[in-house]
């Protein structure tokens, strides 16, 4: 049996100076882990008590940041919902497998389909032998053939669409888009607890079974509404006395999600599943500031291409493998887990992935530099003409752009976090990230994102 060392960050240390703290077998068949993912919808970076929110208490989220490595610099893929979600299950950019922006049931305001082709995440798994499900919402399209069960899922509870215009209905334009495989299902409750009890219905499955699973649980919280329950409001009106209504609201719904979180932990530990599975935490793109989310000291919100509308609290826990109360600096998008997670679950990719393995073998103790070029993209209707924005990141380097329209401006992330000083005078970075970008646009422009027409 081939094993590898592979290493944790330990706290606040950078990823070169990382030594022997988990060993996995790269056999695919021994002692595979489970994985739990789960996926917040529009949480603000300073929506999290860990982070830094002063009215806003979210233990069980917490422990588990606690528990595992946090990573420091992790981005989402994309400013908005699709984008992200596309990227995560191909380990791919976006637009490079047909989804540069929301997908939607109206054709002239959906701007991707995914691609066919895509082997996705959880069709890999389920070649290694792993159990998939995906319990939540999808987001990537409402027919055939891009259904949750015929990109891998094989098991799906959810909500096919994007979001619901109400968390007790569930209705999305007055439409039923609750699922369980491909039967429609009418669900009584706020959306939070009905996707936490089906979550928890899964693992008590699962427990009775030899193969491992991959569940990808995926809230619609905190995605406005904001319409969190109304004993969740009181208790957080009654304890923060200057807070606003609104903020009231979106604290509450946060915390509402963070309770049904630590009820699925639960189930894991009561079903004796915990000390086996991988349990990834993290939001598909910034908070969003209408709704009076925070993002905390970073600039924007979700749409921005601003830190605060992509970069994203993440952190991932392997209960006696992972180090507790870890950090990792390197760049991470979301994209990279379709890499990481196959790495730890012993598969080997041999397609191509734009993503990368954030927990590589550095046993050698040779220096890895964290000098990849990473575009994020959003691509969108009226307001954008149909147009799609960027920005780059490359090492400490940020090139952003919030609109078709606008001009792009460089900024120095770490000597300037806020993005509030433009280098103007650095033309050598800033020509550099705009061919670099040149070029991810000339290669994205092969991949179709709309369905042929018949």
């Amino acid at each position: 049996m081939r094993k590898l060392t592979n290493n944790i960050i330990g706290k606040n240390i950078s990823i070169v100076v990382l030594f022997s703290i988990l060993t996995i077998s790269l056999n695919a068949q021994v002692n595979q882990p489970n994985i739990v993912f789960i996926l917040a919808d529009d949480l603000g970076y300073g929506d999290l008590s860990v982070n830094g929110g002063t009215d806003v208490k979210t233990p069980n989220i917490d422990k588990l940041f606690k528990s595992g490595v946090t990573f420091n610099n992790f981005y989402s893929n994309s400013t908005v919902c699709s984008p992200t979600r596309a990227s995560l299950i191909t380990g791919r950019y976006p637009d490079m497998v047909g989804v540069p922006g929301v997908i939607r049931g109206v054709k002239d305001q959906s701007w991707g389909y995914l691609c066919e082709d895509a082997l996705t995440l959880p069709y890999i798994l389920n070649k290694a032998g792993y159990e998939t499900a995906l319990i939540g919402k999808w987001h990537l399209g409402l027919e055939s053939p891009n259904t949750p069960n015929e990109r891998g899922f094989k098991f799906f509870h959810g909500f096919l669409g994007g979001m619901m215009h109400d968390y007790y209905t569930h209705l999305q334009h007055g439409n039923n888009y609750m699922r369980k495989n491909d039967s429609v299902v009418t669900a009584k409750g706020h959306a939070t607890d009905v996707f936490s009890d089906w979550a928890i219905d899964y693992i008590n499955i699962q427990k009775n079974r030899d193969s491992p699973f991959f569940m990808l649980l995926a809230y619609n919280a905190p995605h406005y509404p904001i319409q969190p329950p109304k004993e969740w409001y009181e208790k957080v009106k009654n304890r923060e006395k200057d807070i606003s209504d609104k903020r009231a609201k979106n604290v509450a719904l946060v915390e509402h999600l963070d309770d049904g979180i630590g009820k699925v932990i639960k189930a894991l530990k009561a079903s004796g599943q915990y000390e086996n599975t991988i349990i990834v935490f993290s939001s598909d793109n910034g908070g969003h500031l209408p709704s009076s989310a925070s993002n905390g000291n970073l600039r924007g919100g979700k749409i921005d291409m601003y830190e605060g509308g992509i970069k994203v609290p993440t952190c991932m826990v392997w209960n006696n493998k992972i180090e507790s109360n870890s950090a990792l600096n390197v760049t991470g998008v979301t994209m990279d887990f379709y890499a990481t997670l196959t790495y730890l679950a012993g598969i080997e990719i041999n397609h191509e992935v734009d993503a990368i393995n954030l927990m590589p073998d550095i046993g050698d103790k040779t220096i890895k530099k964290d000098d990849r070029t990473i575009y994020f993209v959003r691509r969108a209707g009226y307001k954008y003409s149909g147009l799609c924005y960027y920005a780059v990141r490359k090492g400490d380097y940020k090139l952003v752009q919030n609109s078709p329209f606008e001009e792009f401006q460089l900024f120095n992330i770490l000597e300037d976090p806020l993005e509030t000083i433009p280098l103007d005078d650095n033309p050598k970075e800033f020509h550099n990230l705009r061919y670099q970008l040149s070029q991810h646009i000339r290669k994205a422009g092969a991949i179709p994102w709309q369905k042929k027409e018949k």
